[in-house]
């Protein structure tokens, strides 16, 4: 059994003293994290979700297991209702003092409560802890509202030394010896994830696209589960799809062959998730509830990103063309899908295997609306789009005014051609059929784009007002 679950009995319940001790040191630590959502408005305060030890009392060093709301002043968007903040998930080691080692995860040293005069840090810098999560997997622990669920039809071993990867930005990996990689939600919502959801069903349904879960974490909070963490299979050696593709436009390499075979990986993807997941058709009241929601964000993003409005009443043509075709009683199919699809959520291994990674959705989203059937047009266009940032943002790139001109002409439209065709050779049927609905999901998407690059990266809006101009102007 893990140390973890040999105390079960003793985990504490929220301590209001635990949260002042942390309180002044987390108002600094938590808003410099590249996971927390609320960049930009200070944190005016905490309130305790749930406070587990991970380590039996005694020990001389701890490990807390913190879920903490985070509130923050109230944006306009969100009017003036009370929020419930964001719940973040913690790891929280506590020491007399750091090796030097661990300097990098300092977050400080609380004057007052139970942690005055030790040293508390980010425990996931730290192989102890680390291990120590594993090992609670491995054994099925329990530990407060902590329920560490595994796969046993997977073996998990104990000798596997974990490292922590530091390229994540929503959520936080840790690598165990190049045999499984533990992904930890950041932002913890109740109910189902999809992140854990969608990959058990696939591995059910035999699909070999995606890494089969081998464990997963979860806190049972006021009769609902929340998702914490899923440990999956380490690719070793894979590439990631989005920095391939950047290696090979920087060598003057063709891609068309990898987007072909991307496009077969993504198209078994769809078909076994619609296999196995209900699935369900979109009429005209279906489609006019979409189109309105897609006609809302494009009026919204034209107020806040003025470069947007001289091309908004041609983008909105994308929309109203998918509007007609529904009040002419067209219908389509929808179904469960990755949700935010684009070329960092793809792993290329060395033998060629493409994998999709990471189904969690666009974090920003609500749990229900993440895991709403939807056209897989909405997974194909995000695709198509990543293909033309990837175009316009290899390193080197021409282009003096504008977006950067790509380094091989055509490279993009060689992509997204030999993507849909791989697309249609795996699941019968070519998206590049339905035209008015793909040109609907990727002006919104586009959009999308537009308003976030705008907001957090404005060097890069060139990129999506270039697919703007082209989307606005088709027919």
């Amino acid at each position: 059994m893990s140390e973890a679950a040999t105390h079960s009995a003793t985990a504490p319940v929220a301590r209001p003293e635990l949260l002042a001790s942390l309180d002044p040191l987390l108002r600094e630590w938590l808003p410099r994290q590249r996971w927390f959502a609320g960049k930009g408005r200070p944190v005016t305060g905490f309130s305790l979700v749930s406070a587990v030890d991970l380590l039996p009392p005694g020990a001389k060093a701890g490990l807390l297991h913190l879920l903490l709301r985070a509130h923050q002043p109230l944006t306009p968007a969100q009017g003036a209702a009370p929020q419930p903040g964001d719940c973040y998930q913690l790891l929280i080691g506590v020491r007399e003092a750091l090796p030097p080692r661990l300097a990098p995860a300092l977050i400080g040293h609380p004057d007052e409560g139970p942690l005055a005069g030790r040293t508390v840090y980010e425990a996931l810098y730290d192989p102890r802890p680390a291990g120590l999560l594993l090992e609670a997997l491995r054994s099925r622990a329990r530990v407060g509202e902590l329920r560490f669920e595994r796969d046993t039809h997977q073996e998990i071993r104990r000798d596997l030394v974990p490292r922590l990867m530091t390229a994540e930005q929503s959520n936080t990996s840790i690598v165990y010896g190049d045999t499984f990689i533990l992904k930890l939600l950041r932002r913890i919502v109740p109910g189902t994830n999809p992140d854990l959801e969608l990959p058990l069903a696939l591995s059910r349904a035999g699909c070999a696209r995606v890494p089969a879960p081998a464990a997963w974490m979860l806190a049972d909070l006021g009769g609902q589960t929340s998702v914490l963490g899923v440990l999956q299979p380490f690719v070793q050696g894979a590439s990631d799809g989005w920095e391939l593709a950047l290696r090979e436009l920087a060598k003057g390499e063709d891609f068309a062959g990898e987007a072909r075979a991307l496009g077969r990986a993504t198209a078994e993807v769809h078909t076994a998730l619609a296999g196995t997941l209900p699935t369900v058709t979109l009429g005209r009241a279906q489609m006019e509830l979409l189109v309105d929601g897609m006609t809302e964000r494009l009026e919204a993003a034209a107020q806040a990103v003025p470069a947007l409005r001289p091309y908004a009443p041609g983008l909105l043509t994308a929309f109203e063309a998918l509007a007609d075709l529904a009040a002419e009683g067209h219908t389509w199919t929808a179904q469960r899908i990755h949700g935010d699809l684009h070329l960092g959520q793809c792993l290329r291994s060395p033998t060629g295997q493409w994998s999709l990674i990471d189904f969690e959705g666009e974090p920003s989203k609500p749990l229900a609306e993440r895991r709403m059937p939807q056209p897989v047009a909405r997974d194909i266009a995000g695709m198509l789009r990543s293909f033309d940032y990837a175009a316009h943002s290899a390193p080197g790139a021409p282009g003096a005014a504008g977006a950067p001109a790509p380094l091989i002409p055509g490279w993009a439209d060689a992509c997204r051609a030999a993507y849909c065709t791989g697309y249609a050779e795996a699941a019968g049927l070519d998206p590049r059929t339905d035209p008015v609905l793909l040109r609907a999901y990727e002006t919104e998407k586009a959009v999308y784009e537009v308003l976030y690059e705008a907001r957090h990266r404005p060097d890069w809006l060139p990129v999506p007002m270039a697919a703007v101009r082209r989307l606005a102007a088709s027919p």
